[in-house]
């Protein structure tokens, strides 16, 4: 069966979950620069300071020092055109600095929605959904 274009961008969407689930930080660099286009567009609640690729690699080194056992279950895989969806599950224990809050030893799992957009075979543009609230709930850092 050819492929489709919605087969290859859910392709190349794995293989950048496949690199995260490492936990290796160079394997998630090199996958980074491989695979997300020098100038794409982050449209997150996040703060990012840097812009483009650079945003890329630090939400990736921030995510790595507090949580370095992150994985990102990929619930829903969903592709049209050039965009592809992800619900996912992400789990991971805090063990670095997070949000200004030090290590708390708990474990956390929250949800978040991607939306990616991809050309020529890279992540152009990005739209992201993450649940912060369950997040400094379950390390304390808030109650309700």
């Amino acid at each position: 069966m050819p492929s489709t274009p919605e087969t290859t961008n859910k392709e190349l969407f794995a293989r950048f979950h496949r690199a995260v689930n490492t936990g290796d930080a160079a394997v998630i660099a090199a996958t980074i620069d491989e695979l997300v286009h020098p100038d794409v567009e982050l449209h997150t609640s996040l703060p990012v300071p840097e812009p483009g690729v650079r945003a890329f690699h630090y939400v990736w080194t921030l995510l790595l020092r507090a949580y370095p056992d992150v994985q990102v279950h990929v619930e829903d895989l969903i592709a049209e055109g050039d965009k592809v969806v992800a619900r996912s599950v992400v789990t991971g224990t805090h063990r670095g600095e997070y949000l200004g809050m030090a290590p708390t030893g708990r474990s956390v799992t929250y949800n978040e929605i991607f939306i990616v957009r991809i050309a020529d075979g890279r992540i152009i543009e990005t739209w992201g959904v993450v649940d912060v609230l369950a997040q400094l709930r379950q390390l304390g850092a808030i109650t309700l």
